[in-house]
């Protein structure tokens, strides 16, 4: 099982960058992090989500 924002998943051994893309995130709006290190965007395609991993994804959003 997999924590991601708080809610159990089970993703484990997927690719974060297509979860990323299925769940509906703007990769390029998104920062994710993985037990507590931050992944740079260019590695969301080479990381496998796994067992007991805890993922935070925050969006920025524009506004005034």
């Amino acid at each position: 099982m997999v924590k991601i924002n708080g809610e159990d998943k089970e993703i484990a051994g997927r690719n974060l960058l297509e979860y990323l893309n299925e769940a509906g995130f703007e990769t390029e709006r998104v920062v994710v992090e993985k037990n507590l290190e931050i992944i740079p965007k260019d590695q969301f395609g080479q990381v496998v989500i796994q067992d007991e991993d805890v993922i935070e994804v925050v969006r920025f959003v524009g506004g005034g």
